[in-house]
């Protein structure tokens, strides 16, 4: 069992507010929370598990700004926030039964292919544009699906929701990645509660770190709206080249 001193604690906490940070504005705080807890000296199931503790708060603390600031229509979104717990519900079952190490052939290059998307096509997200589905169509597609990929594997997963955000509903990206931290809180919820269920959560380390993460959430939501979409964009290319890398290194 690994032991938790003040300076390790207080080393996760830091790491979670900047996390947080990070989280809220494009996602990818994960790649920096998930090495933090290793180095700590938890096992990978363990890491995995208090990460989803520690990454709930980041999501919740962010989608309560953007929700108290009215850039989430939670009225018209509860549908798509529903289908995303139930995804990530189902994911966490499948992954105790399927081994997702194959999505580390496949992900990073989404990744890459996603900050291409943003590099090239500059102004996307910056002015509201044609809606390409319904919302029902959208909360069974992206909702469920990436909720379901949350569950089961994880990375990248507040950049899937936000591009499709973007590329389906027609949003700017401030308003896209508001809406994306309000689904990633479902699916991360729902995936928590069977991480507590099968006691791969350590309490200690993911409650400092919860804290680090509301707070930082907290900041990274302030500088989505002050930014604007150029903000996010330079955010969102950069963490998903990285998180990519850091795939590509550990498949």
């Amino acid at each position: 069992m690994a032991e938790f001193t003040t300076e390790i604690l207080t080393l996760l906490f830091f790491v979670a507010v900047f996390a947080g940070c990070i989280d809220a504005i494009a996602g990818g705080g994960g790649l920096l929370t998930i090495p933090a807890l290793l180095w700590a000296g938890l096992s990978p199931a363990m890491a995995l598990g208090t990460n989803k503790l520690q990454g709930c708060a980041g999501s919740l603390s962010a989608s309560l700004h953007f929700i108290r600031e009215k850039a989430v229509d939670f009225h018209r979104f509860w549908p798509a926030f529903l289908a995303s717990l139930v995804g990530g519900a189902l994911g966490a079952l499948t992954v105790q039964q399927i081994d997702p190490g194959f999505l580390r052939q496949v992900i990073p290059w989404l990744l890459i292919g996603i900050a291409l998307y943003m590099l090239l096509a500059k102004r996307v997200g910056e002015v509201e544009s044609h809606q390409r589905i319904s919302l029902p169509w959208f909360a069974l597609t992206i909702g469920f699906g990436i909720g379901y990929y949350d569950g089961f594997f994880g990375p990248g997963t507040g950049t899937f929701f936000a591009l499709g955000c973007v590329t389906l509903l027609g949003l700017t990206l401030p308003v896209a990645t508001a809406h994306s931290k309000v689904l990633n809180f479902a699916s991360n919820l729902a995936s928590l509660v069977f991480f507590i269920i099968g006691g791969k959560v350590l309490w200690l380390p993911g409650g400092v770190m919860a804290i680090g993460q509301f707070i930082g959430g907290q900041i990274g939501a302030r500088m989505v709206f002050r930014g604007g979409a150029k903000l996010v964009r330079i955010v969102l290319v950069v963490m998903s080249l990285a998180l990519s890398i850091r795939l590509f290194m550990t498949a």
